[in-house]
């Protein structure tokens, strides 16, 4: 687990509801699967990923758009491999 506090990890739980059904359900398994494996840095970039507009947010899980931070890749690539 992470070092986050618990409260801070349910905001981000509750940030990661989006618009989009197809977004969700990505974001729903990546919950399940991975979520409490990441590194307080991986928290942090996946937030940053979280400021994105859900079509952009969508569009870069599909594959259609990339991200230029390292780290905020990274989370793409779980996200994409969940």
């Amino acid at each position: 687990m992470t070092a986050y506090d618990p409260i801070e990890l349910k905001r981000i739980r509750w940030r990661s509801r989006r618009g989009l059904l197809e977004l969700d359900l990505v974001l729903e398994r990546f919950f399940a699967q991975r979520f409490d494996s990441l590194s307080p840095a991986e928290i942090d970039a996946y937030k940053r990923i979280l400021d994105l507009p859900d079509t952009d947010f969508l569009d870069v899980v599909n594959g259609k758009a990339d991200l230029d931070d390292p780290e905020e890749a990274a989370i793409i690539e779980i996200l994409r491999a969940v």
